[in-house]
């Protein structure tokens, strides 16, 4: 955006070194013919497809080198053109490792310093960690990656070579710092002592890399006292920070929500405020003007009546832009609850099935809206999509709620369908189970747009609410810290569901939703599962805190000023101000000003 240079993005796609085997076509081996190409070019075809089973797992590990190789091997081109000594590469090159997905690319550099440029370990090891840093982006121990040993070694021998020695000159440093202490050996060690053996990536990862970040203040603390504590007992505090997520309001406003950016503009009187999101706080001074007000107002139902067009081309389904827009949208997955919210869908409906004409008539109307996408081999994830759905059909045909709540799940979600929806949201929800998202960013772009969050203590709903003020966010649910005491407490003690859930569980069992034995699997998440993610505990405070989403939304004069609001205090979230700490902090560069020459 106002910008007269561009960067290079490069697509990589994998090519065989022969396309077409001609003899052995003549022979009759049509497929073998063609084999080598369709191995080769299997590579980059789809990213990181199903890997529940070993061929999907080699694949993904395939694609991951793949991917990093060429990068590296392409940076590595151009640092030599420079001529300069390998001493200067750290300060010519910054690689932000995005999560563990391209840790390969430490082992890679290292590999090609000693193998192919003929320099001294350490020599390599010191330019290699002095190049990599490192952002982490889950406390889920699941979502740990891990590679079998056996696998790396058969597909990629010498890297394995050289993550044995990493590991090893490691072990040897921890060992003098912990001369006593064998157990921590083993809590530090890059390879898992198991059968089979496993490549810890986040270990490694840590280990080759000069920094460590999360994405949050609650993430990036709780990895210093969680997964990664003892890495914070060895190398010090210093090498572990924070750096929270943003997002470029370029797109998710003046892009995304073209009405809401001219109004902001005419408003302040100029366009700075996409350079300097901070800007923003300007709008403070009209939240009492209520012309702005009006235009402002006018301006999210113009987008929720753009939204409601699009969910009756895609769904079929027909939506008031009068009623509260309730949004959740982002990839399904149990952490993440979708299914709790739509066990309150369920709750609510059962209550406005119990009301009488005139109870109804006084009930804030509702469009309840999900969107999102699961892993190709993540079952629960898939089930919560179908009862979504299942709930969706039944409700939307019951004519005797009189409309005041549809549900709608958007198909084929992606960025450009977020362009629409987010702009049109009354409320969006981000609840996952507190201590679990790293950070969200569709939170800010949600809050950018004046809609107001209803949410979890959790990720950067925190430092939203402390720009935004108490007032403009709705929270409810257990703190982090009570996590494990709850789920020890499910494991061991046999805590009673929630009375308000179990009913709730009831009527899905009672077939009222289609076949209860397909998400009976669903159900017991919740039962045997020892329900991980604590909705049955955070159930109660979120369908009160759903009853203050609706009085407040009754007072559309004080919504609207709550909107105006949020708007105005994310000036913290923007990508700019990202991207500024990681440039001053981690990669020590600075910004260089493009000269425009003049044709």
């Amino acid at each position: 955006y106002g910008t007269k240079n561009c960067i290079n993005i490069r697509l990589w796609s994998s090519k065989p070194e022969r396309q077409f085997d001609l003899n052995r076509f003549n022979e009759g081996q049509y497929e073998q013919a063609v084999q080598e190409q369709m191995k080769a070019e299997n590579i980059t075809a789809v990213l990181y497809p199903n890997d529940n089973h070993m061929v999907g797992k080699e694949l993904r590990l395939k694609q991951q080198y793949f991917w990093v190789a060429a990068s590296l091997h392409d940076i590595v081109r151009r640092f030599k053109k420079s001529q300069r000594s390998w001493t200067e590469f750290p300060n010519q090159v910054a690689i932000q490792l995005n999560d563990t997905h391209p840790t390969l690319a430490i082992v890679e550099l290292q590999r090609i310093l000693v193998d192919l440029e003929g320099l001294d370990w350490d020599d390599a090891w010191g330019i290699v960690t002095r190049t990599f840093a490192f952002t982490n982006h889950t406390i889920l121990p699941e979502a740990m990656e891990r590679w079998p040993v056996p696998m790396v070694s058969y597909l990629l021998p010498r890297h394995m070579q050289i993550i044995f020695d990493i590991n090893l000159f490691f072990l040897q440093k921890v060992e003098k710092a912990y001369p006593k202490d064998r157990d921590i050996l083993a809590k530090l060690s890059i390879i898992e002592e198991s059968s089979p053996q496993f490549v810890r990536m986040a270990h490694l990862a840590i280990v080759g890399s000069h920094r460590v970040n999360g994405v949050a203040e609650l993430h990036s603390s709780l990895i210093k006292t969680t997964i990664f504590k003892d890495f914070v007992g060895f190398y010090g505090d210093k090498k572990f920070e924070n750096k929270t997520n943003g997002i470029t309001p370029r797109r998710w406003l003046h892009q995304a929500n073209p009405k809401l950016s001219d109004l902001i503009t005419e408003t302040l009187g100029n366009k700075d405020w996409l350079k300097n999101l901070y800007l923003l706080k300007g709008l403070e001074k009209c939240v009492d003007k209520k012309d702005f007000r009006k235009r402002w107002v006018d301006v999210k139902h113009s987008n929720k009546a753009r939204l409601a067009k699009y969910i009756e081309k895609s769904t079929g389904i027909i939506v008031n832009p009068n009623a509260l827009f309730d949004v959740q949208v982002k990839r399904i997955h149990e952490y993440k609850r979708q299914f709790m919210n739509i066990l309150s869908v369920i709750h609510r409906y059962n209550a406005l099935k119990k009301m009488d004409t005139k109870e109804r008539a006084k009930s804030v109307p509702r469009v309840v809206i999900f969107g999102g996408k699961a892993a190709p081999g993540y079952y629960i994830a898939k089930l919560v999509i179908k009862l979504i759905n299942s709930v969706a059909e039944v409700v939307n045909k019951d004519i005797s709620i009189e409309d005041t709540l549809k549900v709608v799940f958007i198909p084929d979600y992606n960025v450009s369908v977020a362009e629409i929806i987010i702009p049109a949201s009354d409320i969006s929800q981000h609840i996952s189970t507190a201590g679990t998202e790293a950070s969200g960013t569709s939170n800010m772009k949600f809050v950018l747009n004046g809609g107001l969050i209803l949410g979890t203590v959790d990720g950067a709903n925190i430092e939203i609410h402390e720009e935004i003020g108490d007032e403009n966010i709705f929270m409810f649910g257990h703190l982090a810290d009570r996590v494990d005491d709850l789920r020890h407490a499910h494991r061991y003690r046999n805590v009673p569901m929630d009375p308000a859930l179990q009913a709730v569980v009831n009527d899905i069992e009672s077939g009222h939703f289609g076949d209860s034995r397909i998400f009976a699997p669903l159900i017991n998440t919740l039962t045997h599962g020892k329900d991980y993610y604590l909705i049955s505990d955070d159930f109660e405070s979120y369908l009160n805190a759903q009853i203050l989403v609706d009085e407040a939304y009754k007072d559309q004069e004080g919504w609207s000023k709550k909107s105006i609001l949020c708007a105005a205090n994310m000036g913290k979230f923007s990508s700019d101000r990202a991207i500024k700490e990681y440039a001053n902090q981690i990669w020590k560069i600075d910004p260089v000003l493009v000269e425009t020459k003049q044709c």
